[in-house]
């Protein structure tokens, strides 16, 4: 049974910075490009960020470059998601996600989600 496992949301003042991180089981993590998205109250789940499987490459949605970093350690099978310079338009559950390797880059399609996790910026 695959679980993705989010951690690290919380409450943080406008300017300031998150680190989430998703545990992943139940999978040959090393096989999965991981990626980040979010959906904010009243909106759809948009993408963020993305991670090959062997960190090598990452892409990001434009409103997060400069301010988001995304990496993972295949040794503890989990993806992180540093939030740096965070907005209140950052304010949204986050959920990482997992896409089999082999297909197109960045990935078109998630295999696995996780449950989210709960980021509010305050202004």
């Amino acid at each position: 049974q695959v679980q993705l496992v989010e951690s690290g949301g919380g409450l943080v003042q406008a300017g300031g910075s998150l680190r989430l991180s998703c545990a992943a089981s139940g999978l040959i993590f090393n096989n999965y490009h991981m990626g980040w998205f979010r959906q904010a109250p009243g909106k759809e789940r948009e993408f963020v960020s993305v991670i090959s499987r062997a960190g090598v490459n990452t892409y990001y949605t434009d409103s997060v470059k400069g301010r988001f970093t995304i990496s993972r350690d295949n040794a503890v099978n989990t993806v992180y998601l540093q939030m740096d310079s965070l907005k209140p338009e950052d304010t949204a559950v986050y959920f990482c996600a997992a896409a089999r390797s082999g297909g197109r880059w960045p990935p078109g399609e998630y295999s696995y989600w996780g449950q989210g996790t709960q980021v509010t910026v305050s202004a």
